[in-house]
């Protein structure tokens, strides 16, 4: 599998609730820039994947552990591991750091689909090979 890719998010006064912490659903979005800014730096463009080959990734099923609250102007490192790989499936790890602190574990199940029928659909080969190394 790859190795650990880590991606830095700035927290913003909007990601925040009225307690001045980060509110619980834009972690979701953070885990998810991670992800595409993975595969972007991999060279798999998902504009490209949905144009080229007719494929999108939905998330399947999520499960995320809130430890530590992140707060407004923090810097935050989030990662994203392949801890799953099938043909059409695969499974993130991912975390969410401040420094040494761990604020958040997440699993996410990634599907993949063919963008016009939405059933689904194998990983390109070439994407496979390359999350496989």
């Amino acid at each position: 599998m790859t190795s650990t890719f880590t991606w830095p998010v700035r927290v913003y006064y909007e990601d925040t609730d009225a307690g001045g912490v980060v509110y619980y659903a834009n972690y979701l979005k953070f885990y998810e820039r991670a992800r595409t800014e993975m595969l972007r730096a991999l060279d798999f463009h998902q504009d490209q994947l949905i144009a080229e080959r007719q494929i999108i990734f939905v998330v399947r099923s999520v499960q995320v552990e809130y430890l530590i609250p992140a707060r407004f102007n923090e810097q935050l490192q989030i990662s994203a591991d392949i801890g799953l790989l099938k043909s059409a499936s695969m499974v993130f790890e991912q975390k969410i750091m401040r420094d040494q602190d761990l604020l958040s574990t997440a699993t996410v199940r990634i599907g993949c689909l063919d963008s016009e029928t939405m059933r689904p659909k194998k990983i390109p080969e070439n994407l496979l090979l390359t999350l496989r190394q």
